[in-house]
């Protein structure tokens, strides 16, 4: 037993120690990467990798919903860090078969970001840049824990899109970035992760606060004529987070925690003075 985890051990290091070209297929991937320590081993990033400075001025081989196989394969990389999302899943399976390690990034929960860091930094040269910036996580997360734990419920409604009008689901990201500060969804029990919704099914839920996403924010006035039934359209809490903390599963997730904690706050001084 002991000869065998040696082994297990052995092989794990060895093989993270020969890590030299890495890419990544997703923004969110990019920020992990760096924060693993591996930001010197990568070579290539998906359309939108913009943080940190540095990832900008990488080649780029994917986008959202497409990947450039070829030039991935002429690159060669020894690790590909990918999400599982959009349509990206064929051409990952594909690129599986053709023999490429993968890491999949996929993130639900704000404490799997320091999980993902944390197994990412096996493939770093040291993996002391990695276990330093995931435990640092850890602490700030469980400080904003602890600071929003016995806050007043809110409900809220976050609007994806304006037509149709999306929103999302519990457990599915970004829910527990508001769930943390106490925020309700007034659809988490919805049975599909991003649900479409009606007009309507908004109103009757009344919801106390509205966060909308960057594109729609310029399309709020549609509720505008229902601001007697709706508490979030009467005192005008319609915010919109900054998306790449709000979207991404990065150690910048905490910052729209922050944020979206500040919005919160301000909604309860109104509802409960």
């Amino acid at each position: 037993m002991r000869l065998t985890l040696f082994v297990l051990l052995f092989s794990v290091s060895s093989f993270a120690y020969c890590i030299d070209r890495v890419i990544s297929l997703a923004p969110s991937s990019t920020e992990l990467i760096y924060a693993a320590g591996l930001g010197d081993k990568l070579v290539a990033v998906s359309k939108y990798s913009n943080y940190p400075e540095e990832a900008q001025s990488l080649e780029i081989v994917a986008s959202f919903d497409s990947v450039n196989i070829e030039r991935i394969v002429a690159l060669n990389p020894d690790l590909i860090v990918a999400w599982r999302s959009g349509g990206s899943v064929k051409s990952l399976n594909q690129l599986k078969e053709l023999g490429f390690s993968i890491y999949y990034s996929d993130t639900t929960y704000l404490s799997e970001i320091a999980d993902r860091i944390d197994e990412l930094s096996q493939y770093a040269d040291s993996a002391k840049i990695g276990h330093d910036n995931a435990q640092a996580y850890r602490t700030e997360l469980k400080r904003l824990q602890n600071h929003y734990s016995n806050n007043v419920p809110v409900s809220y409604f976050y609007q994806l899109s304006s037509k149709p009008i999306y929103t999302i689901a519990k457990n599915h990201w970004p829910s527990e970035v508001f769930s943390l500060c106490g925020g309700v969804n007034i659809f988490e029990q919805s049975p599909i992760p991003y649900p479409q919704v009606g007009l309507e099914q908004v109103i009757l839920k009344a919801p106390e606060v509205m966060f909308t996403s960057p594109h729609t924010i310029q399309n709020t006035e549609i509720w505008q004529p229902w601001q007697e039934q709706i508490p979030a359209v009467k005192h005008q809490f319609i915010w919109s987070l900054n998306a790449d903390w709000l979207n991404r599963p990065t150690p910048r997730s905490l910052k729209a925690v922050a944020q979206a904690c500040e919005f919160f706050d301000i909604a309860r001084k109104e509802y409960n003075p």
